[in-house]
């Protein structure tokens, strides 16, 4: 049995779970509303404000997709109840955020700032020059954003400048030694 899609998932008050017949579940809360098609061998019931998700079979496709169903239901109940969100750093001399509308402006060192779009149900925010906190109620877009801002100067290992996730611990090496 696995250990994740046995555990059954509490719908909090406020929240409401629709499954149709094509395992199509649709979670609706105080922040927004969410789809997501499970794989049609799963069973998913719902018994009072508890949703329990069922394997058919113990083949190992179902097997790896029962864990899988129940965090990914897991994770729309918790994005329209509290929302996610991923905090982003910067380091280096002349390395800053800044918001403009819907865009963030990044200045890392190119001859350009770089200029991003947000995009549609995440939201970007910079407390500081140095920070930056991507919100939403999707932890997959949310993730991948991030992601994305990160890519444009991911951390160097000498002297750790970047953008750098705020618990990522950077691995710093030795420089050059002169003789």
């Amino acid at each position: 049995m696995s250990r994740i899609g046995k555990l059954p998932i509490t719908i909090p008050d406020g929240v409401e779970v629709k499954i149709d017949e094509k395992n199509l579940v649709t979670v609706k809360g105080a922040k927004g509303q969410l789809e997501q098609e499970i794989n049609k061998d799963m069973k998913i019931t719902i018994e009072e404000n508890v949703l329990i998700v069922e394997r058919p079979t113990n083949n190992k496709i179902h097997r790896s997709l029962h864990g899988l169903s129940r965090t990914l239901i897991d994770n729309m109940v918790t994005g329209v109840t509290k929302g996610y969100e991923k905090k982003l750093q910067i380091n280096g001399v002349g390395y800053r955020a800044a918001k403009q509308g819907n865009k963030l402006a990044l200045s890392l060192g190119f001859s350009h700032p770089v200029e991003m779009v947000d995009p549609e149900g995440i939201a970007t925010e910079v407390p500081s020059p140095n920070e930056i906190l991507v919100k939403g109620i999707n932890k997959q877009l949310v993730g991948n954003y991030a992601a994305k801002i990160r890519s444009w100067r991911e951390p160097e290992p000498y002297k750790g400048k970047g953008i750098k996730y705020e618990n990522e611990v950077i691995r710093r090496k030795e420089g050059k030694t002169g003789k």
